[in-house]
């Protein structure tokens, strides 16, 4: 009994600690994305007007990064924090991200399941560490796969292994989540009717050739980012503890980045902030997360882990693959136990 109600005391504490960081700024929200919007519309037109080959293949890559970007504020529209509209945030992110076939509705469902299932349930859809039971029954080319999973998925899976990887689980999970059967058909709709129309479009130009270099080369480039952000938020963090918002607070990566990397990446940098609290907007994720060390310090519980920036933690997980169940961090208190039906719902509600 001591035991609960220490961590309801803490909870309390938690929620009291970022009370006021909540509160949604629209115009926040709509700067960053018409900014990089914007620069990424305008390099991807400057690409077609150049004529040299090298040059083309050169813009393409810098419109893909700024697209990656771009497509992130995606998440925020997921969790209504972008801008707080909820037309916008419905309209706005399937029509940024279908041209590059990735089925936004059918993620934003996933990604409810993954804020309640993160370290807690191996179904979640977005896990990237394989267990060591899953390792130990791979065949031979699996293993190798998962002892290079950083470098393959960056490099050689991209955006067509997230694609595909989301399809997937939106598909196994249908009967978890109903809705995700109608969001599979509208994605799919909405992904084939604009690709259609482009394909027709500069079919007709004459241009079908390099269109379809354009895409290849924004895929290769946007993938890369995809990945890398998507590994670096949880490998190698997954366990237990007391409670859902600690779980979150160890199972996540935070990163010590610069301010404009960070306001590229939407907040992400302060991943175990967000998952704990996913309805603080971007732009207070750097206040909360120095409450929250400060509430962590006071109760003497370890302190959020925070790596050395995306490059340096790539890097690093590279060099030290791991299985859950083999190799824990050493600083999450990993002690496993099942989270009531309640915590889960109310996490997969957010």
């Amino acid at each position: 009994m001591s035991n609960i109600l220490k961590s309801d005391t803490l909870t309390t504490e938690l929620h009291t600690a970022i009370a006021d960081l909540r509160q949604v700024d629209p115009l926040v929200g709509l700067l960053r994305f018409v900014t990089i919007g914007t620069i990424a519309i305008g390099l991807m037109a400057l690409v077609w007007s150049v004529k040299n080959l090298f040059a083309f293949m050169a813009i393409t890559v810098i419109a893909g990064i700024f697209y990656a970007f771009w497509i992130i504020c995606s998440h925020d529209t997921v969790h209504h924090t972008l801008t707080g509209w909820q037309w916008f945030e419905t309209i706005l992110p399937r029509l940024t991200t279908w041209p590059m076939f990735w089925p936004y509705g059918t993620y934003a469902l996933l990604h409810r399941l993954h804020h309640g299932w993160n370290g807690i349930d191996l179904r979640d859809p977005e896990r990237v560490q394989w267990t060591q039971d899953e390792y130990q029954r791979a065949n031979p080319i699996l293993r190798w796969y998962v002892r290079h999973q950083g470098r393959l998925d960056m490099f050689v899976l991209g955006g067509i292994g997230l694609i595909l990887k989301t399809l997937i689980h939106g598909w196994k999970l249908r009967t978890v989540l109903p809705q995700l059967r109608r969001q599979l058909w509208l994605d799919l709709m909405g992904i084939l009717t604009i690709q259609c129309g482009l394909l027709i479009f500069f079919s007709q130009r004459g241009e079908i050739v390099h269109y379809l270099l354009f895409w290849l080369i924004l895929e290769r480039t946007i993938g890369a980012i995809a990945q890398m952000r998507d590994r670096l938020e949880h490998y190698g963090r997954w366990g237990q503890t007391d409670g859902y918002r600690l779980t979150q607070l160890y199972a996540c990566r935070n990163l010590d980045t610069y301010p404009w990397v960070g306001w590229l990446m939407g907040g992400l940098d302060y991943h175990a902030v967000h998952h704990a609290f996913p309805d603080i907007p971007f732009n207070r994720l750097p206040v909360a997360f120095e409450r929250i060390q400060d509430v962590l310090q006071r109760n003497g519980l370890p302190l959020m882990l925070q790596g050395k920036g995306y490059l340096h933690e790539t890097i690093e997980l590279g060099r030290h693959p791991s299985t859950i169940g083999a190799v824990n961090p050493q600083d999450i208190r990993n002690r496993h136990y099942l989270l009531s039906l309640s915590q889960t719902e109310s996490a997969i509600d957010r």
